[in-house]
């Protein structure tokens, strides 16, 4: 039997997933690590996944802890499954990926070794067949144990994805995902970095990110623009931080993800009345921030020029846009 307090909870988002949830709590039911417990919300799916999760409940009764709600969005079941994990970390998988086998076992030592509120792990992205279609390294270069006061821009360059992480439960004490926006993990995410002293990390490629060849092709929207509202957000944590007088980083949080993760979504963003409104938007978050156009020309990540390392189609957009060729991108979209 699980003991009363578990050393993990996992929690498992679940909507409309019958063709991929049989796998993802099949990575974790067979985790090496033992005393977890996994809370499954089946947020108001009407497919077949209550089914697959009410099998699993009844086979892994010691481990599954299924909860039923009203569809509510992802932050919404994230936020339901936080306030009934009782594990002394918390971890968060999206119910159509699957994790390895050792992923938490790893990164609970790491947490306990290291004193760490939060451990990170790579993520690759897998095909339906499993093949690896792209490894993403989170923070190369750097030692499994991480101060932040001596190693800040980790926070300018990090990915900030929920899922490839392991939370210290205190960290969720006052601040839960923000609901009904897009972008909810770039909202939160950097917050509960602000809260950390000491962070940890593994190289292993723990997290399985799927790419999916049967999702409905987003639609690029108004939408994009929370993503904005999401770094205003994390700009008013961080005056209250410790770490609020390292604007050098902060302004580089700000070019990342208030320029170029904005951009690579603006990109997709078909009407073009609604492209040139959100592209005003971005100008004067740029403004209002007195961020230069050579700011973010120059802005380096992992210390290398962010903008020489991408590839060249997404190169000549941000190049284009940042002089002003509005014309000539529409054209070429």
């Amino acid at each position: 039997m699980i003991n009363v307090t578990p050393k993990v909870s996992i929690i498992v988002p679940v909507y409309n997933v019958e063709n991929y949830l049989a796998k993802c709590l099949d990575s974790l039911v067979n985790q090496s690590l033992e005393d977890i417990e996994i809370l499954v919300i089946n947020d108001g799916s009407n497919d077949g996944s209550a089914e697959i999760i009410h099998t699993y409940s009844q086979k892994y009764p010691d481990k599954i802890k299924p909860f039923t709600k009203g569809n509510g969005g992802l932050s919404d079941a994230r936020n339901f499954g936080i306030d009934r994990a009782l594990g002394s970390y918390i971890g968060f998988v999206d119910s159509d990926d699957y994790v390895e086998r050792s992923m938490f076992e790893e990164m609970f030592f790491l947490a306990q070794k290291h004193d760490a509120k939060m451990v990170i792990c790579n993520i690759q992205k897998v095909d339906q067949n499993g093949n690896i279609t792209q490894k993403l390294t989170q923070i190369p270069n750097m030692p499994e144990k991480i101060n932040l006061n001596d190693n800040f821009s980790v926070f300018s360059d990090l990915s900030y994805f929920a899922c490839n992480k392991l939370f210290k439960k205190e960290l969720f004490n006052t601040k839960r995902f923000k609901k009904g926006i897009h972008f909810e993990d770039i909202q939160l995410i950097p917050q509960l970095l602000l809260e950390c002293e000491t962070i940890a990390q593994t190289q292993h490629f723990h997290y399985q990110y799927l790419e999916r060849t049967d999702s409905i092709t987003k639609t690029h929207t108004e939408k994009g623009l929370d993503i904005l509202r999401a770094v205003e957000d994390v700009e008013k944590s961080f005056k209250e931080s410790p770490y609020s007088q390292k604007v050098k980083e902060l302004k580089n949080f700000q070019i990342f993800e208030g320029i170029y993760s904005f951009l690579a979504y603006l990109a997709f963003v078909k009407d073009e009345k609604l492209f040139y409104e959100m592209a005003h938007e971005m100008d004067v978050f740029r403004k209002d921030r007195q961020i230069k156009i050579q700011d973010i020309l120059k802005y380096n990540r992992f210390d290398k020029n962010y903008l020489l390392s991408l590839p060249l189609k997404k190169k000549i957009f941000y190049l284009l846009f940042f002089a002003g060729q509005m014309k000539l991108i529409k054209k070429l979209m």
